[in-house]
């Protein structure tokens, strides 16, 4: 890659993560006299995905905003990198007036018809959906893909397996993605899924499939390139699993007494790893890392200070929207 594509795939490393600590930082900051403690300001679950930043950059790299791409329910990181308005997500996920879906969402429910994304709570929801999408961008003679992003717990899934089915059968321009980050909410890939690797799934399907390992964003980024291609050019889908991290817990609040490793996990966290890979190939020195920072941090606190000043919806208006 040239070196204004890896500077460009860290900065977006970079901003995921700002965005994350962010939230992460409000989810249980204080909300002030008359409130409980650490409750915070963002309502219900939180799922986040400091560690698995590799994903969503090296994937959306190849995407533009024609492309659709559908996520499960720990969405940030992809809805960052594909290019959604964090002022209106931010409102959303804080379930204000302003964001994506009114406030009626929240963080698993982000919509956005400008990028064509979308993220759902329900386990491989988004595999059957992208096939929709495909198959619409198909009819209309168009090059635009569609990408769905699960994690591994969501390749035991019927709707994954259904999904892939159909999109070879009628060979729609699609890419399917798994993130594995070892762990399905508390149980290890290994006592849950029979394959070592769930892009061997694909050749049941007659698709191309590749895993790559490391959470290594360069890598990700090569092996997405002629998969992305390969449904612009009409000739079908494929199938990327990538073996990632989860550095915090399956929600904000796990314990994660199940998790042996998690007291050395820091250990692998991509971001310095590619930020050492990329000092040392001299494409990264300390005034480049030092904006990356600075940058993220103005986009992300703009976006949590437009999300506090939105007004929460007014509770008469609770079936506004609504639609049978």
């Amino acid at each position: 890659m040239e070196p204004q594509a890896r500077l460009d795939l860290y900065r977006t490393m970079v901003l995921c993560r700002t965005y994350e600590e962010a939230i992460l930082r409000e989810y249980h900051a204080d909300k002030g006299p008359g409130f409980d403690i650490g409750k915070g300001l963002i309502p219900g679950e939180m799922h986040l995905s400091a560690g698995q930043e590799p994903v969503a950059a090296g994937v959306c790299a190849h995407l533009t905003a024609d492309d659709a791409i559908t996520a499960a329910h720990r969405p940030h990181h992809l809805a960052i990198a594909h290019g959604v308005d964090l002022r209106a997500m931010t409102a959303e996920i804080f379930g204000r007036v302003d964001g994506l879906g009114k406030g009626r969402g929240g963080h698993m429910h982000l919509f956005d018809p400008a990028t064509h994304f979308s993220c759902s709570g329900i386990v491989a929801e988004g595999f059957p959906a992208a096939l929709g999408q495909a198959f619409a961008f198909r009819r209309r003679k168009t090059d635009r893909v569609a990408v769905a992003v699960a994690g591994e717990g969501a390749a035991n899934a019927g709707a994954f397996h259904e999904a892939l089915n159909l999109a070879a059968l009628w060979a729609l321009p699609v890419v399917f993605v798994v993130e594995d980050n070892d762990w399905g909410i508390s149980v290890p890939r290994d006592l849950s899924t029979a394959v070592d690797s769930n892009a061997v799934r694909a050749t049941a399907y007659g698709i191309p499939g590749e895993r790559v390992e490391d959470n290594d964003v360069d890598a990700v980024h090569e092996a997405a390139r002629p998969m992305v291609a390969r449904a612009r050019a009409g000739e079908g889908p494929s199938l990327l699993e990538v073996h990632t991290l989860r550095l915090w817990g399956h929600f904000e609040g796990d314990a994660q007494g199940y998790r042996p490793d998690r007291e050395k996990v820091h250990e692998d966290d991509p971001i310095p790893i590619y930020e050492k890979r990329l000092r040392d190939a001299g494409v990264l020195d300390d005034e480049l890392v030092q904006q990356a920072a600075a940058d993220a941090t103005t986009k992300v606190e703009d976006a949590i200070e437009f999300a506090k000043a939105s007004a929460v919806p007014d509770p008469s208006t609770a079936t506004d929207y609504v639609f049978a």
